[in-house]
């Protein structure tokens, strides 16, 4: 049975690289019939968060990735949380430091650094020279007691290594650029390297899909494999995703755009600026100064403050900017992947019966932001009118919009009538006018539209016209919009547009007809009202 797992580090928000590593993962399971696994590599203590271990589980759900084995789920290779299973790899480092395959050492961080310092003086590439003799047990707990680090480094085979990888080819690795590295960290905690290939075996994992940076740390993998005794997996390392601007995918993108605000924008209090984002003031000195990137959510955290877009990375991001999830998966599915064919537009059961690890791409791929746009609107349009709904709904929700309060109704007639959006924020800001407590007129619209001659009259005209209606219908509003055309021998757009901008401030809003229904017969002539105030006022 193919088994595959996605292991991330639960240190921050889901990134769209990790979310498609996932997809990759789940896309494989499913086209075989197999397992996916999700396991939480937590290992490190310092950076990890129960938050972001949810985060990343919800993120998953959202997308359409439901794990067979993994937290919240179960399954016969528990636990999946890395944390709880320090006594099982025990065992396996016992092994190793009997056989004589690893080893203890208790350099401190310092002497590591005038090591490495020694070797860039000899214009050597540093490499940890293993002792003649490896240190015992007893010598390692004397080192504890004198408060040095302890921590245990794998005797890497001195030859060379070949990596067969599905995506690479036949990759070789000289020995001389295989150093001894560190399986278990001064904290008991064993590393990535020494949890990953233990948890792999054991939980019959049989492809391993990651990203192409973690090519270089195959060879220690396969080492730590031969030496334990363990089957090798299926390697397949998928290419990078660049942004438009050529570089990796990253949050560097982000904290570009917010210090190029921070810097350009005059009047900003910075001390307010850091407190919104959970950082000190020194830390946004230090981030202004180009000395250091504050950590995704803090960033986010502030660009709401300043009221700044920033571009999306994480799968969050895309969640609160208004992106359904079929349009996400199918877009992510297509970095890197292609189904052999001239399909793009594809649902995820369409994209597992014709995934397959042999059509990954070697070439990097590109985040092309205006596709993955133009693939959201065709899924909004494809999609069915109850699920589009439920997306809406968690949207406003996550957002904590005020057009939640219009009710379940209105906000379906809202997305019927927005036809053509592109995001689910889009929807959004088209429907607002419906719960906004004053009219905030724009003032081009208010001299193309409202200033014109005749403008005013019309819209008197119209209030009465719509008052009189018995029906608050479609029918009948076009029927006095038509009445008016007809009277003043203009089109639609003469009377549309006056009445638009009267109850929405703006020239954009769904059409005239729905608006009005949306708004309501009542709270449609009384803003009609306030608007032919507020022209006697600035005439």
């Amino acid at each position: 049975m193919i088994v595959t797992r996605f292991a991330p580090s639960p240190t921050g928000y889901l990134h769209i690289g990790g979310a498609r590593t996932a997809l990759f993962c789940w896309l494989m399971a499913r086209h075989h019939g197999g397992r996916m696994i999700l396991r939480i590599e937590d290992t490190d203590q310092k950076r990890n968060t129960p938050t972001a271990t949810r985060q990343v589980m919800e993120d998953l759900r959202w997308l359409g990735i439901q794990w067979d084995e993994g937290p919240e789920v179960g399954g016969p290779h528990g636990p999946y949380l890395q944390s709880q299973r320090r006594e099982i790899y025990d065992i396996y480092l016992k092994k190793l430091l009997e056989a004589g395959k690893a080893y203890y050492c208790f350099e401190t961080s310092e002497e590591l650094q005038a090591m490495r310092e020694e070797a860039t003086a000899e214009k050597k590439t540093f490499a940890y020279q293993r002792p003649a003799v490896f240190p015992d047990e007893k010598e390692a707990a004397q080192a504890r007691a004198q408060g040095r680090p302890v921590v245990v480094r794998f005797a890497m085979p001195k030859e060379d290594v070949v990596v067969q990888d599905v995506v690479r080819g036949e990759v070789r690795f000289p020995a001389s650029e295989l150093g001894d590295f560190i399986i278990l960290k001064s904290d008991g905690f064993p590393t990535y390297h020494f949890a990953c290939v233990v948890d792999d075996e054991l939980m019959e994992v049989t492809h391993v899909i990651r990203g192409q940076e973690h090519l270089m740390n195959t060879p220690g993998h396969q080492a730590l494999q031969d030496a334990l005794g363990f089957r090798r997996p299926v390697y397949a390392h998928i290419s990078v995703t660049v942004s438009e601007g050529g570089g990796k995918l990253s949050k560097r993108e982000r904290a570009k755009v917010l210090h190029k605000t921070l810097q350009e924008r005059q009047g900003v209090d910075l001390a307010k600026a850091a407190e919104a984002g959970g950082i000190t003031p020194a830390e946004l000195q230090s981030f202004l100064a180009g000395d250091s990137t504050p950590d995704g959510p803090n960033l986010t955290a502030m660009a709401e403050y300043l009221g700044v877009h920033l571009p999306e990375i994480n799968v969050v991001d895309f969640f609160r900017s208004g992106y359904i999830p079929e349009a996400m998966v199918n877009f992510v599915a297509l970095l890197g992947w292609n189904p052999g064919d001239n399909r793009e537009i594809m649902p995820l059961e369409e994209l597992a019966a014709a995934f397959d690890l042999e059509r990954l791409t070697k070439t990097n791929s590109l985040f092309d932001r205006k596709k993955l746009m133009a693939f959201n609107m065709e899924h909004m349009r494809m999609l069915g009118a109850e699920k589009l709904l439920g997306h809406f709904q968690r949207y406003l929700q996550v957002n904590e919009s005020p057009l939640l309060a219009v009710g379940e109704a209105a906000l379906a007639h809202l997305l019927r009538a927005s036809e053509g959006a592109r995001t689910l924020a889009e929807v959004e800001q088209k429907g607002l006018f419906l719960v906004a407590e004053t009219v905030e007129y724009d003032p081009q619209a208010v001299k193309k539209v409202l200033q014109k001659e005749g403008a005013a009259e019309l819209l008197g005209q119209a209030r009465e016209a719509l008052l009189g209606l018995e029906k608050w219908e479609e029918a009948g509003i076009h029927a006095v919009i038509e009445g008016l055309c007809a009277r003043h021998g203009v089109g639609m757009g003469k009377v549309a547009q006056p009445i638009r901008v009267a109850i929405t401030g703006t020239t954009i809003s769904p059409p005239i007809g729905d608006s009005l229904i949306l708004l309501g017969k009542e709270e449609t002539a009384q803003r009609i009202e306030q608007t032919l105030d507020f022209l006697k006022n600035i005439k």
